[in-house]
């Protein structure tokens, strides 16, 4: 791993893929990340949270009800317990015999495919300085060196500091929805590199500020290419999205901004 900070060496592309691919695949899985892959990213985003026997899996919410056959609380749960259910039949039966992926799996795939990430560390109440811990204990152990470094990002302030202080290497992002106005002294006091929020509640003029402060400004779910355009027009470094084919042939049909590589939550 990098022992770099500095986002210039993150290598973000415009164009990043929200849980994967979430429009086009089951969100948080190996099928999402292949999907994202297959759909021109570059990288994906996932969250990562920790089930009752201290595993890392790639799962955003707090229960498995939604995005699995199964019900309960994650952190309730073992590893082998989540793993009996199926993960991707909710989506479409295509996907069927998906499982809740361990972190550890998709930091082998993703390897595989050549993907860069950012890891959103998405602690159940109570365990954000456990979760960042073992997050980037394994980031540590197992991130592939031929991938760009990770970006570590969160909403919880107490996640971030756990996380710096267990590697201050790994690149940290500070997430809000809109914006404060005290964004500033938060992400100096967290030592964050990038900032990350809702474009729905971003306005250009909080844009060019944060930007203009030095810091690569990201957004997320934007899932219109004009949208995109729009953002990216206005310095941004990248937005996060659902359908990265989409968002990647606007950008290149629009001449202005192309991103490298091959080319419905908002």
């Amino acid at each position: 791993m990098s022992d770099a900070t500095d986002a210039s060496q993150l290598d973000l592309p415009p164009v990043i893929g929200h849980r994967g691919a979430a429009a086009a695949a089951p969100e948080n899985t190996p099928a999402g990340m292949r999907m994202a892959h297959r759909l021109g990213a570059r990288w994906v985003e996932f969250d990562v949270r920790l089930t009752a026997d201290a595993q890392c899996i790639v799962l955003h919410d707090d229960t498995i009800d939604r995005t699995s056959d199964g019900r309960g609380v994650a952190a309730r749960l073992t590893l082998a317990a989540l793993r009996r259910y199926d993960a991707g039949a909710w989506f479409d039966k295509r996907f069927a015999g998906e499982r809740i992926p361990s972190f550890d799996e998709i930091i082998v795939l993703l390897g595989e495919l050549g993907l860069g990430a950012n890891v959103e560390i998405k602690p159940a109440p109570g365990q954000e300085v456990e979760t960042a811990r073992a997050i980037v204990a394994v980031l540590q152990r197992s991130w592939p060196a031929h991938l760009p470094p990770p970006l570590l990002s969160s909403f919880s302030p107490v996640a971030l500091e756990a996380a710096r202080d267990a590697a201050p290497a790994i690149a940290r992002g500070y997430l809000f929805g809109r914006v404060p106005a005290n964004w500033r002294a938060e992400v100096e006091r967290l030592g964050c590199v990038t900032v990350h929020c809702d474009a729905r509640r971003l306005e250009q003029a909080t844009a060019q500020a944060v930007i203009g402060a030095g810091y690569p400004l990201l957004a997320y779910t934007v899932n219109r290419p004009e949208r995109a355009r729009e953002l990216l027009g206005w310095g941004l470094s990248a937005v996060f999205t659902d359908c990265p084919d989409r968002i990647i042939a606007g950008l290149s049909k629009d001449g202005k901004s192309s991103p490298k590589g091959p080319g419905i939550h908002t």
